[in-house]
């Protein structure tokens, strides 16, 4: 089962709260294109994303990062561009 999760990437708050849930990925992508337009936000913003569950969720309950991962298991993951930003840190100290 998918979820849509609420999750500000803040590595302390590793609880996460459900948002959605769903049968298939595509009808929480559905979910999370309703929820960017309804928030009028770009989907980064909305600090909200798509995660395979293990175990039986509703929305509104806490989760933790054990309980679910990005790819449901054996999923075709899409290939595609990734762009990574490296920050040179040797400043800050």
């Amino acid at each position: 089962m998918y979820a849509l999760i609420y999750d500000e990437f803040e590595p302390a708050k590793r609880e996460k709260r459900v948002v959605s849930v769903h049968k298939t990925r595509v009808t929480a992508e559905k979910a999370l294109t309703k929820r960017q337009h309804k928030l009028d936000k770009r989907v980064w913003d909305c600090n909200t994303r798509i995660v395979w569950v293990y175990d039986r969720v509703h929305e509104g309950d806490t989760i933790s990062p054990n309980s679910f991962d990005t790819w449901a298991p054996g999923e075709k993951i899409p290939k595609g561009n990734i762009t990574l930003c490296f920050v040179d840190t040797s400043a800050i100290l």
